[in-house]
């Protein structure tokens, strides 16, 4: 299978580890636009991102490895590509339930553990070492950072982060483009775009929309 990654910073490297454990995963390109123009290394295409309206037409899979959520939002709505021809990457240690289900994009990292009845959506990331315990739902570009917990029942928004090391309670409903920070234990609902901290979370304030913010960056800038 060929592979072309979007993004060359520090998720990237995670990423292309965990592409190298699979004999048959080949890495073809990596684009980034700090890449200021298109180069070959050891086979690897190296180009901006706007190369890959060039590379969707060719029999590869596509790997969004940006750690930042809304940046995955934006890039994966821009390339205009069906969500089957991005990979569902999965590290061999990570434990996945046959009864669970993993969206497009969405990659999970390694000793990640995702129960049965529980529901990723697309372009999310499970992070090293999270847990997703039975009959969680979890939305679209969300990143469950390294060694959180949600226990069952937990719904998660679309384009949520839980901190690592933080423990959501069974039942909870976290909203959409909310943050949870790192150690933090959730037991009561936490409304749309919204930041809660400590042990038990407290509120800390409520954001403007996704629609009214905006984006953290451009890509897919056009050649020339």
């Amino acid at each position: 299978m060929k592979i072309a990654i979007l993004g060359n910073g520090g998720h990237s490297k995670v990423i292309q580890d965990i592409i190298a454990c699979y004999a048959d995963y080949e890495i073809v390109a990596i684009l980034d636009d700090k890449n200021e123009f298109i180069s070959k290394l050891k086979g690897v295409i190296y180009a901006p991102l706007y190369y890959i309206n060039e590379m969707k037409k060719w029999d590869i899979k596509i790997v969004i490895a940006i750690g930042d959520n809304h940046t995955r939002r934006v890039i994966s709505k821009k390339i205009n590509v069906k969500q089957s021809q991005f990979l569902t990457l999965i590290h061999p240690t990570a434990v996945i339930s046959p009864n669970a289900e993993v969206g497009h994009g969405t990659v999970v990292m390694p000793h990640a553990l995702i129960n049965a009845g529980s529901v990723i959506g697309q372009h999310s990331i499970v992070n090293t070492g999270s847990i997703i315990e039975h009959d969680n739902l979890i939305g679209n570009y969300t990143h469950i950072c390294p060694n959180a917990t949600l226990t069952g029942n937990v719904t998660v928004g679309e384009g949520v982060q839980i901190g690592a090391s933080a423990t959501v309670i069974p039942g909870i409903n976290i909203g959409h483009w909310s943050l949870v920070g790192a150690g933090s234990t959730v037991i009561k609902d936490i409304p749309d775009f919204s930041k809660a901290v400590g042990s038990p979370t407290r509120l800390l304030k409520s954001e403007d929309g996704i629609e009214n913010t905006k984006d953290k960056v451009v890509v897919l800038y056009e050649e020339g």
